[in-house]
């Protein structure tokens, strides 16, 4: 993963807008008034989750990535803007060496065997007699075959040399399948299969590209139960969560994340209906996946088996959560004069109760409304913590009490609604049979109001709505990269691009056609090269590229399938993803304008809000017609 993916796997785009911007919540989408120019009437900026980008469908009519908002905000180029956030993330940035690149060379290489790995588990499963026991073993659990084919299940072999064999055939070193994790190294010398006579569960990272395996026994005698790849270059359990590669839209559509700890688990409750979920490495959740899982939403449910194991998990799971989840700054004056930090939880963190002896996949196969139903009924974190301290105590003993108190105070403390906070106090005095004032007297109470108190209140987004989220998804993203592919490779198609337009009565390219903050630099580049006659165009671009970007422009560069078409082929191709780029783009727009206007509870202006329509409408129609009838080159 680059830097760049890095910073936006980690940073939540509505969080670092909200910095300038007051949003809204409008179904998947956040709303307010655009930052780069004046509007009071009408919110004509949108922020979109889902794909981690902004919009602004009025005067300014441009958009982009979390890169592209802070380098227009602030004035900046990508470098400056890639510190800035990176720096926020807590990412370390290196420079493209040649050591650099020579690494995620083999960082690729290492995907390659990950990826063969997976068709041959699959293959031994599916089709040979000896996987037939796990094959069975998955239809007796409930899983579907659609399910297994889905989720890429296999079955590793008995053999200790089935995997190393089949690699090796294929021309791999031996060695670089031990830095993949599929090998284990011999006392005596050589090496042999990891994994052996166990159903194999492929491990994607977040953006869907392999990262490891666990394993699951099939023999009740072999230890242990599951095995993980080791600690790769690629395999770092702490950051990965099962699943989430294909949870992602469902967790931001129901704005809910269910957390449960097994594969099997994920699989059964995916295959039910309920595709919010995913599940760490093991029974602990901890800080880095919480952040991950914070940028698609902050309603967090923990659904842990409930034997001796889950309970503990949870309870380990806490403290995590309060550690992780972002906090909101406040000073506030003791009677000594200092200032202080309080932090809050930013987030609505609630724990599931499952019934004795069942896991989740027991429950959603059996009923999948009965789990719904456990899921809405989960309880906020502090209750769950007082019931699980409380349960089998005896509460009577005011050592008990006192400890319990100690335990829970502090998790109250961190909730950042004061209603909230009193209405805890309120069960944890009723809990123990004590007087609340008793609970409140550990802690220095201030009598004036709490400002982190009245901001979480008042700008806690307000769902009103549902709309299609929208902009730079992984598709607007490739075209994006094709479109400056074809140009970069041959600059004279840019001259022939711009006649096309102009015959079709389109505007001309522009930098604002890539909403990728990257892409949008390079084109600007392309764009300057095109106005100067003492560099060829491509070498322009390279001469005057920092090295923030020549990562990209060497992606872009280097691809060579598109040799396979012709010159016209290529031409009319260029075209046509460049019109359908602004097409999507004009039909979120149209989406968007259609919510607003819709949406009772919008601050608008309804004539303003219709010009934008009407006008939208018609530069559709004009994209529709020229990719009707693309212009004949001459």
């Amino acid at each position: 993963m680059t830097a760049v993916d890095e910073i936006k796997a980690r940073l939540d785009i509505v969080e670092v807008v909200s910095e300038t911007v007051k949003l809204r919540r409008s179904g998947r989408s956040y709303t307010g008034f655009c930052p780069f120019h004046s509007n009071t009437k009408t919110p004509a900026f949108a922020v979109f989750p889902d794909s981690g980008t902004w919009r602004c469908f009025g005067q300014c009519n441009e958009g982009g990535d979390i890169f592209k908002f802070v380098m227009k905000r602030e004035g900046w180029d990508f470098t400056e803007a890639l510190k800035y956030l990176a720096q926020k993330a807590g990412v370390i940035l290196e420079p493209l060496t040649p050591e650099r690149k020579e690494r995620e060379d083999e960082f690729e290489l290492l995907r390659d065997l990950l990826d063969q790995s997976v068709k041959f588990y699959q293959s031994q499963l599916l089709k040979t007699p000896a996987g037939k026991p796990a094959l069975d073993y998955l239809l007796k659990r409930g899983i579907t075959r659609e399910s297994i084919e889905k989720f890429e299940l296999g079955y590793a072999p008995d053999s200790y040399e089935a995997l190393l064999g089949h690699l090796g055939g294929l021309g791999h070193a031996q060695e670089k399948m031990l830095e993949a994790g599929l090998l284990n190294e011999r006392d005596s010398g050589g090496y042999y299969d990891k994994y052996r006579n166990r159903i194999m569960f492929p491990i994607r990272d977040a953006t869907g590209k392999m990262a490891g395996f666990g394993a699951r026994i099939l023999d009740p005698n072999d230890v242990p139960k599951f095995l993980n790849s080791p600690q790769t270059p690629l395999f770092n359990k702490s950051r990965l969560l099962y699943g989430l590669n294909l949870a992602k839209k469902p967790i931001r559509e129901a704005d809910r994340v269910v957390i449960v700890e097994g594969y099997l688990d994920v699989i059964a409750l995916h295959q039910s209906g309920f595709a919010n979920c995913v599940s760490p490495m093991g029974t602990a959740i901890n800080e880095d996946q919480l952040r991950y899982l914070k940028k698609y939403t902050r309603r967090i449910v923990l659904a842990l088996d409930a034997d001796a194991a889950g309970e503990k998990a949870t309870l380990r799971g806490v403290e995590i959560a309060r550690q992780a989840l972002d906090r909101e700054t406040e000073l506030t004056y003791d009677p000594r004069g200092l200032l202080k930090h309080e932090a809050r939880l930013q987030a609505d963190v609630r724990v599931t109760t499952l019934p004795e002896g069942l896991d989740p996949d027991d429950v959603v196969l059996k009923d999948p409304e009965a789990w719904q139903k456990i899921v809405d009924s989960a309880k906020p974190i502090v209750v769950h913590v007082m019931e699980a301290l409380a349960a089998g105590q005896d509460l009577e003993d005011a050592k008990v009490r006192s400890s319990i108190a100690a335990r829970i105070i502090p998790l109250i403390e961190d909730v950042p609604s004061a209603v909230e906070r009193d209405t805890y106090r309120q069960q944890l005095a009723r809990l123990l049979k004590v007087d609340e004032r008793s609970l409140m007297g550990s802690q220095k109470v201030s009598s004036r109001p709490r400002r982190s108190d009245q901001a979480a209140d008042q700008s806690r987004p307000v769902a009103t709505g549902r709309v299609e989220s929208a902009t730079l998804d992984n598709r607007s993203l490739q075209m994006e990269k094709h479109c400056l592919t074809l140009l970069l490779r041959n600059t004279e198609r840019f001259f022939e691009l711009e006649r096309m337009l102009k015959l079709a009565g389109l505007e001309r390219v522009s930098a604002n056609d890539f909403e990728d903050a990257q892409n949008h630099e390079l084109a600007q580049l392309l764009l300057k090269s095109m106005r100067q006659d003492e560099l060829d165009a491509l070498e322009f671009v390279k001469e005057n590229t920092n090295e923030d970007l020549i990562e990209r422009l060497r992606e872009l560069t280097d691809i060579v399938r598109i040799e396979e078409k012709d010159e016209e082929k290529l031409l009319v191709d260029l075209y046509r993803t460049l019109t359908n780029l602004r097409l999507i783009r004009i039909n979120q727009v149209l989406n968007q304008l259609r919510f607003l206007q819709d949406d009772p509870e919008s601050e608008k202006d309804d004539k303003a809000l219709l010009n934008m329509i009407l006008a939208n409408t018609a530069l559709r129609g004009k994209l529709d017609q020229a990719l009707a009838r693309p212009p004949v080159r001459r």
